[in-house]
């Protein structure tokens, strides 16, 4: 009742507000200059990487830091990052479309857990509409990245293949960097070796490198894994495939999501569409806010309700043992499947559950350490990513290379000691693009301040005082594995990383720009004429 009361208020106020706003708007502002390749002058600021991040930081300098010459610096040859690469029968975002979408672009679609394709148009879209696709260089793989404290300047080496294939490299300067590439490797994702692989005589196959003339109907699919990627491959595989079992060393918590939002289509029927997205995207916030405090603070109560759900959906399929953790609720991610359509697979027989560990792979399967032998024809290693640290690029800050692990995050979104900087990371208990648009928002606040009070360097100066912690309270395998590679958070503000995007929201869009950790650097007086010539 109380969360629905605060649902209720909060809707109430922002739909106020926002019909108001609405009423009010004025006609977008035409695209700003566009900075040309080859000119030699520096950019104000250069964006690394043209996904949901990068497009969406891009959109805020526009509107919020108007007159900034920017570009983006793309390593692949499209737009979209992850919503692009990621082309696995069945991919779908694992949080609602309206946390994950843009707060300044309605999603006009109808389900609110959203398939790849159409999360890849919409932030095509949203980068075409404003002119920042022309801004993007396509195919310029960021190497290293160099702070000049006497030139106030970063130097950025790219390496870019030309129409023979030959590789070399291309450079640009920026008076700021902003890092939006995203947390894993696109290389490759996380792949085990597993015992007597080769001896198997069917496909093994990643979900990151999907091939796309692969064939799986009628085939017998094992997918190896438990998380977000394994619970959307499985209903989506089963839909062709003879049977799907998904094979997991360990459960993952499940939560069964509404496809569609009733209470988003009733408003796009009647309100301005940035009234029915906004109010929709307030009333998914606090909803997401209020079950996960529910989670930390009554973990077998929430573990509780997702076993229920799991066993109506499930019936007399249902086995507790395959959907409870050893670890508490939100841990480690939970997982959507939205309407319940891994369940419902399972109920219909034509996806199973074993929860086993991996003796060796046979000719035609696996052999479990149980003894069991599991038929394959198709092995799908849901396996995980591998968590890449700053985009992999080699940072250096005045000739001297940066020791990332010995960093600490400035309100999740600087690094100490790194100056004119900043990067996007997402929240791991909610969307992505929630964090990452109050970092862009703070950027533009950051430049502005920057130019009205004359500054020309900013740099996070760490504190001795504070303690260091892990950066993610989070025990999934691809964080525990990159853990030493990270940079570290503090004990206490401003070097604490939220979860938490109401305390978030205050930290970067209200709380003083001055906080005395910040240290800003004004631009030197140049020497009169009189004065170079000595009179």
């Amino acid at each position: 009742m109380r969360k629905r009361s605060v649902v209720l208020i909060a809707g109430v106020a922002t739909l106020s507000v926002l019909w108001v706003k609405a009423r009010r708007a004025r006609p977008a502002a035409p695209p700003g200059p566009l900075a040309d390749a080859n000119d030699p002058q520096p950019l104000d600021v250069l964006i690394i990487g043209a996904g949901l991040s990068g497009i969406g930081a891009a959109r805020h300098l526009l509107a919020k830091a108007p007159g900034k010459q920017f570009e983006l610096l793309e390593a692949r040859q499209a737009i979209g990052g992850t919503w692009d690469l990621f082309r696995y029968p069945g991919v779908r975002s694992d949080s609602d479309v309206y946390t994950l979408g843009y707060s300044f672009k309605p999603w006009r679609g109808r389900t609110a857990i959203a398939d790849g394709p159409d999360i890849r148009q919409y932030i095509q879209d949203a980068a075409d509409e404003a002119g920042v696709t022309r801004r993007i260089r396509f195919g310029h793989q960021v190497k290293t990245a160099s702070w000049s404290s006497a030139a106030n300047l970063w130097t950025v080496t790219s390496e870019v293949q030309d129409a023979e294939g030959r590789m070399h490299t291309v450079t640009r300067q920026a008076k700021f960097l902003f890092l939006c590439s995203g947390y894993y490797s696109y290389q490759e994702g996380y792949r085990p070796d597993f015992p007597n692989e080769q001896a198997f005589q069917g496909q093994i196959v990643h979900p990151q490198r999907w091939p796309e003339d692969l064939n799986y109907a009628g085939k017998r699919v094992v997918v190896i894994g438990s998380g977000a990627t394994a619970v959307t491959l499985v209903p989506a595989l089963a839909e062709q495939a003879a049977h799907v079992t998904m094979l997991q060393r360990s459960p993952s918590y499940v939560a069964v999501r509404p496809l569609v939002d009733d209470l988003a289509m009733k408003l796009q029927s009647w309100a301005p569409a940035t009234v029915a997205h906004t109010v929709t995207r307030w009333k998914n916030i606090l909803t997401s806010i209020f079950y996960y405090q529910v989670a930390r603070r009554r973990p077998e109560l929430f573990k509780q309700g997702l076993l229920q759900a799991a066993q109506q959906h499930l019936g007399d399929r249902f086995n507790a043992a395959d959907f409870s953790p050893t670890y508490k609720p939100w841990d480690q991610r939970v997982c959507a499947v939205p309407d319940g359509d891994l369940f419902r697979a399972i109920r219909d027989g034509r996806a199973s559950v074993v929860t086993e560990t991996i003796q060796a792979f046979t000719p035609h399967g696996l052999r479990l350490s149980s003894g069991q032998d599991l038929p394959a024809d198709i092995v799908v290693t849901a396996t995980g990513l591998k968590l890449n640290v700053l985009g992999d690029i080699r940072f250096q800050v005045d000739g001297q290379p940066l020791e990332v692990p010995r960093t600490m995050v400035y309100k999740g979104m600087m690094l100490s000691g790194v100056p004119n900087f900043a990067y996007a990371f997402g929240y791991t208990n909610s969307s992505w693009t929630l964090k990452a648009e109050l970092t862009a928002d703070y950027v533009c606040r950051l430049l502005n301040h920057m130019d009205r009070r004359g500054y020309t360097a900013v740099v996070p100066v760490a504190d001795p005082s504070v303690e260091e912690r892990p950066l993610l309270d989070f025990t999934s395998g691809y964080v525990t594995r990159s853990m030493a590679a990270l940079p570290k958070q503090g004990s206490k503000q401003p070097w604490q990383v939220y979860q938490n995007y109401l305390l978030d929201k205050y930290t970067l869009q209200v709380a003083p720009m001055d906080d005395g950790t910040l240290k800003f650097t004004a631009a030197r007086p140049q020497p009169s004429r009189t004065a170079a010539a000595g009179g």
